[in-house]
C-alpha cells in the first residue's frame, strides 16, 4: 500500500520508492531471486495475499500473534513504535491517555487502531488513507493521528506542506517490529526472503538505509 512515506510511497513520477522498496530490492539482490512490485490498497492487502494473488506482503506490516495465526512472517526488519501526532499548537496534552473526549484518527486494520481502543473515551476517528487523515488533522477535524514514529517524522521533518504545523508528542506507545507477510505455510516464499534479509543484514545494508530514509 505505497501510501505510507517515507517507508512506501508514489513519487511525483508516479514510481513506488521508499524505505521498504530499497530493502526488498537489496535482499533481492543478495538473495538471487527477482522481485516485481504492485501497489495495493491496504484494507485488501492481506485478502489478495491469501487468494495468491502475490506471493508476500511488504507494507509496514507489523508481526503481531493475531496475525500469526493467519499469515506467516520473516524475520522481522525493523523495529518501530507507535506516535501521537498533533497540531503543533496543542499544548497540555502529551499522552494519548489524556485524549478523553478527543477525536484521534488511525488507519484501519493497523496498529495504531488497537492502541487508541485501549481507551474507552476516546472518540475513534477511522481511515481508510492515511493523506486523508494527515489532512483532517492539518484541517482542526481530529485532535490526533495515531501512526508509525518513520511515518509521523516524514510529515513532521520532512513534508513541506506540513512540517511547520505538525509535531510529536509523548513517547512510542509501544515497539514493535515489521515483517514481511507471507501466506499461511509458504515456506518455501518464508525461506527465500530470510536469505535475502539475513545477508542485507549482515552487510549493514539495513542500516544504511534507515540513515537514508528514516533519519533527519
Amino acid at each position: 500500500d505505497a501510501t505510507w512515506p517515507p517507508m512506501e510511497y508514489v513519487d511525483k513520477n508516479f514510481k513506488i520508492i521508499g524505505f521498504s522498496v530499497d530493502l526488498m530490492n537489496a535482499a533481492a539482490e543478495e538473495g538471487g531471486f527477482t522481485i516485481e512490485f504492485r501497489n495495493t490498497a491496504w484494507d485488501g492487502i492481506f485478502a489478495g495475499l491469501e487468494k495468491n494473488k502475490y506471493d508476500a506482503v511488504c507494507s509496514s506490516v507489523t508481526i503481531t500473534e493475531e496475525r500469526k495465526k493467519i499469515m506467516d512472517f520473516t524475520i522481522p526488519y525493523l523495529t518501530i513504535g507507535q506516535v501521537v501526532l498533533v497540531k503543533k499548537e496543542l499544548n497540555g496534552l502529551n499522552e494519548l491517555s489524556m485524549f478523553a473526549g478527543k477525536k484521534v484518527g488511525a488507519q484501519l486494520g493497523t496498529t495504531g487502531v488497537y492502541e487508541i481502543k485501549k481507551y474507552s473515551n476516546i472518540i475513534f476517528e477511522p481511515y481508510d488513507e492515511l493523506a486523508i487523515a494527515v489532512e483532517d488533522l492539518a484541517q482542526n477535524k481530529i485532535d490526533a493521528f495515531v501512526c508509525d514514529n518513520s511515518l509521523a517524522a516524514f510529515y513532521v521533518i520532512h513534508s513541506p506542506e506540513y512540517r511547520s504545523l505538525l509535531k510529536i508528542v509523548g513517547t512510542p506507545l509501544a515497539e514493535e517490529n515489521y515483517g514481511v507477510a507471507v501466506k499461511k505455510g509458504n515456506k518455501e516464499i518464508v525461506d527465500i526472503i530470510n536469505d535475502g534479509l539475513k545477508k542485507v543484514k549482515a552487510k549493514g545494508i539495513d542500516k544504511e538505509l534507515e540513515n537514508k530514509w528514516l533519519k533527519e
